[in-house]
């Protein structure tokens, strides 16, 4: 018995399902020559970090030489590292996004919670 998957009729949960939020990742733009770009080799990039590629999508952006605009989203939450290996296979990072910093959150905690005991 097989169970049928449909896709959403809402876009909001069609995002949601091909996108689920993850607070340890972060998010890349890549740009290569469409006759460079290859998702084997952009995975193998991104494992070379010890990350795992969570989403990867060809973009419809219009980048300047006629160059493919590709998304990632990763499993780190500070993409530089595997930002260096992309350039090292020859992907130009065009822009990047981390995750989360919840050290810079507890810190606004903390400095918060001290504030209050010197009242």
């Amino acid at each position: 018995m097989t169970k049928e998957i449909t896709i959403k009729e809402n876009k909001l949960e069609q995002f949601e399902v091909f996108f689920p939020e993850n607070p340890e990742s972060s998010r890349l733009l890549v740009a290569c020559a469409p006759h460079h770009y290859s998702a084997s080799e952009v995975a193998r990039a991104v494992e070379d970090c010890d990350a795992r590629l969570l989403n990867l999508n060809v973009t419809s952006l219009a980048l300047e030489g006629g160059r493919l605009g590709v998304a990632l989203r990763v499993s780190h939450r500070d993409p530089e590292r595997v930002a260096r290996s992309l350039e090292r296979y020859g992907y130009e990072v065009v822009g990047l996004e981390s995750g989360p910093d919840d050290d810079a959150r507890l810190r606004d905690n903390l400095d918060q919670l001290l504030h209050l005991l010197e009242i």
